[in-house]
């Protein structure tokens, strides 16, 4: 037997060397393939807010991500870029034409404060349009130049998954391709539902997705159904100068705080938005002048009909999940098509543990542009930064663009009731009239502020309702107190600033409970 090597002998450190060289090559090849396993470390499927914002997060943390966004043309044709549902055909061109009809109003207000006004004021619809698609446009071209400046790579293809990390991408001309990914997200969003079970409707009716595309005026305009898109697309229509009408089978604003709901349609209806109220749409059928004849049942059963130049059906939305071949990879879904999050303690992990969903399509979430993109960007991070921070869906503020703003943030009165008791609840509320009514003479007996809150000097605030001119741009700020567990003793020591609409939230001191008339009267 020859005598061991010394240690730090020549021939030791040359045997040493090598070992070390063939262990380092080793972990070379098993790294190299590994990396090799998955062509991509994510891909997400959906072009909307929350799969930009979660795709851009990933690669600028070093990753190799890949985008896929499709975008089927509606059942009218109608068809755009890259961007999703808000940027697109929901809360850009959205809000800007709420902003072209409070316009219209405050030229009319103009002559009140002196400037010369003519007495007939109108909107070129055309025109109008040309300038919101124009922006819409210059949105989608700096998406695709954002996800070529992160390294991102985009893929105007439809996807669904060949199975559970293999994605199908299948572009426009029929080509086929398939990406190979350890993370997966879907993003798709969702669509306008048309119920094609009302006759005449496939053929006739246009959607959200249509209206900000009309190339001609819509006209005299139906719009059924009572959720926000509904009274939204209602109020700008109505203060662009249409003839508008909204058909609602049971109550408007479903999931918000229903006094506020009613006051926000009392608004309407007061400045010229016309209601149909516990109707239902029967047919619609397109008579020999070109207008839409609308059957109906009214609230009494009696069947009546008119006609319109438009029909709009707002009743609700669909998650595009349908071609996705989830249940085939195993991913649990609800009834509606909506992805069940929360596995393995993860808000957003589907039942496979590598995929996940975010935004609209994951169920019992709120349907909010703010909310997917945060969720995006938390979520890149715990896949890819050590990160642990999950996304908060309480207190989740939002805002109705109807003519009069309504911005909540929290509980609503009803929610707080059934969850705290009555006598756990003190309700502080408020009249009130912006400043900027009072020369014009405008109605602001439903501009409303309310606070509700557990009883007690410190009882934490649990909801902030507030119905008003720039209704958001107020409530943005409240809901930072609200996160903060602000209580009502915090509140109304804050100071206000004079003369404000805002200011009313701190001033407020008349209790429901109490009875007193809750009109402000002065400073």
């Amino acid at each position: 037997m020859s005598a061991p090597l010394a240690i730090g002998s020549r021939k030791h450190s040359r045997l040493f060397s090598k070992h070390v060289l063939h262990k380092y090559r080793h972990l070379v090849r098993h790294l190299s393939k590994s990396s090799q396993e998955h062509e991509y470390d994510l891909v997400v499927i959906g072009g909307g807010s929350g799969g930009l914002a979660c795709s851009k997060e990933a690669a600028q943390l070093g990753k190799k991500v890949a985008v896929l966004d499709y975008v089927n043309p509606s059942p009218r044709g109608t068809k755009w870029g890259l961007g999703g549902t808000c940027v697109n055909v929901g809360c850009i061109p959205k809000k800007l034409m709420h902003q072209a009809s409070l316009l219209g109003n405050l030229i009319r207000d103009g002559k009140s404060y002196g400037w010369d006004v003519p007495d007939s004021i109108n909107n070129d619809w055309e025109k109008m349009c040309g300038a919101v698609q124009s922006y819409i446009k210059s949105l989608n071209w700096g998406h695709r130049v954002q996800l070529k400046d992160k390294n991102v790579e985009y893929l105007n293809a439809l996807g669904s998954f060949a199975d559970q990390h293999t994605i199908r991408a299948i572009d426009s001309k029929g080509q086929e391709r398939l990406l190979s990914t350890k993370h997966a997200v879907i993003a798709v969003g969702g669509r306008p539902i048309l119920p094609t079970e009302i006759p005449g409707v496939s053929d006739h009716a246009i959607s959200s997705d249509d209206i900000f595309w009309m190339k001609k005026p819509p006209g005299k305009t139906l719009v059924v159904g009572g959720s926000y898109i509904a009274l939204e697309s209602a109020g700008f229509l109505s203060g662009l100068g249409f003839d508008t009408t909204v058909m609602v089978r049971s109550i408007c604003l479903r999931m918000f705080d229903q006094q506020m709901a009613n006051l926000v349609t009392d608004h309407m209806e007061n400045n010229g938005t016309r209601f149909l109220k516990e109707c239902k749409p029967l047919r619609v059928v397109k008579n020999a002048e070109g207008k839409l004849d609308v059957s109906y049942q009214d609230r009494n059963g009696n069947e009546e009909k008119e006609a319109f130049d438009t029909v709009l059906m707002a009743v609700g939305r669909y998650s595009v999940t349908g071609k996705l071949n989830l249940p085939d990879i195993g991913v649990s879904m609800d009834d509606v098509g909506k992805v069940i999050g929360g596995h393995e303690g993860d808000q957003e992990r589907s039942s496979v543990s590598h995929i996940y969903a975010i935004g609209d399509v994951l169920h019992a979430r709120p349907e909010l542009t703010p909310v997917a993109i945060k969720a995006g960007k938390l979520l890149a991070h715990r896949l890819f930064d050590g990160a642990q921070v999950q996304m908060n869906y309480d207190q989740v503020p939002t805002t109705v663009f109807t003519p009069l703003e309504y911005g909540v943030v929290g509980l609503s009165e009803e929610t707080a009731l059934a969850t705290h008791g009555e006598s756990n609840i003190e309700v502080y509320h408020a009249f009130y009239v912006p400043l900027e009514y009072v020369i014009p003479g405008r109605d602001a007996s439903q501009c409303y502020i309310k606070v509700i809150c557990q009883k007690g000097d410190d009882g934490r605030v649990l909801g902030i309702h507030l119905t008003g001119p720039n209704a958001g741009e107020i409530i943005q700020g409240f809901s930072v107190a609200m996160g903060c567990g602000v209580t009502w003793r915090q509140l109304s020591s804050s100071i206000g600033i004079h003369p404000t609409m805002a200011e009313e939230l701190v001033k407020l001191h008349i209790t429901k409970s109490s009875g007193l008339d809750p009109k402000v009267t002065g400073c």
